[in-house]
């Protein structure tokens, strides 16, 4: 089965958090199924620069106003479609904004144009080949879905993952004249939202069916705290939502065999781990003791509940234990974590920014993982810290709440226990996770009872890719 997925991201070429590494790993999950995965992406100086031979297979002379052609490339075992559009996505910056983190004021056309190019391939295909379905990511791609709906390609089977319904791709109804849509697009059946255009909302209700990467952020998605303004129309389309778990990537996470971190290690010796954790406190200028060590990998964001943690440090240290941070967002926050890295020297280390080498060592070493998220549709630190015996301190939200096991009484006498469970947006309920955690660690048979659980976990991408290709197929076959 030949399958087009668009996206604004893909890991190792282009990466902001979870999304892009959910289309790198897809595709080669959906392989074991019988099923082709060719990524439609934009392409961003760090993608082109990685993408050696490549052929044109589709050109414009004016795409939304600039010249483009898309490009056909293998780089590892990714086959893309690469959007080569340089007045668009040469820039310098990030994937959205410039850099200051502003967003670009014509994002509305950049990504109009990846999802109209997604829209004229599903139609009429590239160079003898078709797809027979297409997966859109995220609102950066959801107008896939609508231009197929409004052109040639509404018979093709057309799939919208949320990935964080907190991003939207909102733009004002000034801009509809230049989408190139059809009038009756616009519209509450189409892309009008609120006398505005919803790029994720005309996705969501043009697709034929939609998932989100977690279950319980499924059900989550359809209350009005949760919905974001659009559970009206996910409860209207519940029959064809989907919620299903993302997986990891085995082959780069895997403590075995990981060329970032210092030494290997697995469940069964777990003796390896404290070489990793010596390094990270030296990365970090960390008295090198064995207080129980806590790490956060994350974007720094009201959403990751960051200024709960930045408000608990000093209870943190004064309860005996230590904090590194990796992590960038909002700057108050970034302010925040350099402070208290100065206020309590050899107890806390923050490092600003994002660095993939690091994140590795980090897991590798930390003893605990904190993710107070307020909402978090899956979260895949989480699965990444289980994997590598860096037990999870979380929120009870979304994805979360679906593959952490609190270490109540019962789940710990069972040897089921895998982590921290705590009610989200609640100061009190972070700070008592967190003394739970320092006591779990001192009891070392325990602590190492939770590593063993959380590491033997089955988070691969083997069940998500089977819901996935059980779900492409039934679309292509009730298209046929």
């Amino acid at each position: 089965m030949q399958l087009l997925s668009v996206a604004s991201e893909i890991y190792p070429l282009i990466k902001t958090g979870g999304l892009a590494d959910v289309t790198g790993a897809l595709p080669g999950a959906l392989a074991d199924h019988g099923m082709a995965v060719r990524t439609l992406a934009p392409g961003y100086p760090s993608l082109m620069s990685r993408l050696g031979r490549a052929k044109s297979v589709r050109r414009y002379d004016s795409l939304f106003g600039a010249p483009a052609s898309v490009l056909a490339a293998k780089v590892g075992e990714l086959d893309l479609l690469v959007l080569d559009a340089p007045e668009f996505f040469n820039r310098e910056g990030g994937p959205y904004g410039d850099p200051t983190g502003t967003d670009w004021n014509d994002n509305w056309r950049r990504f109009a144009a990846l999802s109209r190019v997604g829209a004229d391939i599903a139609a009429e295909g590239v160079k003898g080949w078709r797809p027979q379905l297409v997966h859109a990511h995220d609102w950066q791609a959801a107008m896939t879905a609508a231009y197929m709906r409004f052109g040639p390609a509404h018979a093709v089977p057309k799939v919208v993952t949320i990935h964080n319904l907190a991003f939207q791709g909102r733009f004002g109804a000034d801009v509809f004249a230049g989408l190139g849509l059809p009038p009756e697009a616009w519209g509450v059946d189409g892309v009008e939202y609120y006398g505005g255009i919803g790029y994720l909302k005309a996705g969501l209700v043009s697709a034929d069916a939609i998932t989100t990467v977690s279950p319980t952020y499924a059900e989550e998605i359809r209350s009005p705290a949760q919905g974001m303004g659009l559970d009206g129309l996910i409860n209207g389309r519940a029959d064809r939502l989907h919620g299903i778990l993302n997986g990891v990537d085995t082959t780069i996470w895997d403590p075995t065999a990981d060329g970032l971190i210092a030494r290997h290690f697995s469940a069964r010796s777990l003796a390896g781990r404290t070489a990793n954790r010596r390094a990270l406190e030296k990365h970090f200028g960390l008295d090198q003791d064995n207080a129980p060590l806590f790490i956060i990998v994350s974007r720094l964001t009201w959403q990751k509940g960051m200024d709960l943690v930045a408000q608990a440090i000093d209870h943190l240290v004064g309860l005996g234990g230590k904090l590194a941070v990796l992590g960038a967002g909002d700057h108050p926050l970034e302010g925040a974590f350099l402070a208290a890295a100065d206020r309590h020297r050899g107890r806390v280390g923050a490092h600003i920014g994002y660095d993939e080498p690091l994140s590795h060592l980090m897991q590798a070493g930390g003893d605990a993982i904190l993710i107070p998220s307020r909402f978090e549709p899956c979260g895949l630190t989480q699965l990444y810290a289980l994997r590598y015996g860096c037990v999870p301190v979380v929120a009870r939200a979304g994805g979360l709440a679906d593959t952490v096991i609190d270490a109540n009484e019962a789940a710990v006498g069972a040897g089921a226990a895998t982590g921290v469970v705590f009610p989200p947006a609640d100061p009190l309920a972070l700070h008592g996770a967190i003394a739970r955690t320092i006591r779990l660690h001192g009891d070392r048979a325990q602590w190492q009872a939770m590593q063993r659980a959380g590491m033997r976990a089955d988070f691969s991408w083997s069940h998500s890719a089977t819901r996935y290709a059980a779900l492409f197929r039934s679309l292509v076959q009730g298209a046929a």
